[in-house]
């Protein structure tokens, strides 16, 4: 075997072990949610809710999804929406196409969790975990960022 030849089958090797390590479960997912923000059981219903109105493009629920003022960079511009009204009102131009589908196509074990929050879709949404009060007691799920 040639030293290319070897190089090649130790870097293909390397690439899908790699690979592999990256995977997560979503037990993994999880419990990530649940390690920094609390409140991981919660998660999953505005997950789904999000990723089927994103699907059908229901402005109306994604808008009820969200935490405003919300931050939304879209057409290179970044805007604070103030309201739902607003957001339904802009949809079109606040949300574009390609973030529908990326978002309508999440699966959980793609998630992406951090201190922020919980990344969808590359980073195209963010969720965050908002607390009700100060003291924090109580928290509900919603969109904290679109990136577009």
């Amino acid at each position: 075997m040639s030293r290319l030849s070897a190089a090649l089958l130790l870097l293909g090797a390397i690439l899908l072990g790699g690979s592999s390590a990256l995977a997560q479960s979503d037990s993994d997912v999880y419990n990530r949610i649940e390690e920094l923000h609390g409140g991981a059981a919660g998660f999953d219903r505005p997950l789904r809710q999000l990723v089927k109105a994103m699907r059908s493009g229901e402005a109306e629920t994604i808008a009820g999804l969200a935490e405003y003022p919300l931050t939304v960079k879209a057409n290179g511009e970044s805007y604070d929406v103030e309201s739902a009204e607003d957001f339904i009102d802009n949809f079109d131009d606040l949300v574009t196409p390609e973030t529908r589908r990326a978002v309508g196509r999440q699966q959980y074990e793609d998630l992406f969790v951090n201190s922020d929050g919980v990344m969808l879709a590359g980073g195209a949404v963010w969720m965050g975990a908002i607390c009700e009060d100060n003291a924090c007691e109580a928290s509900h799920w919603a969109i904290i960022a679109i990136n577009n």
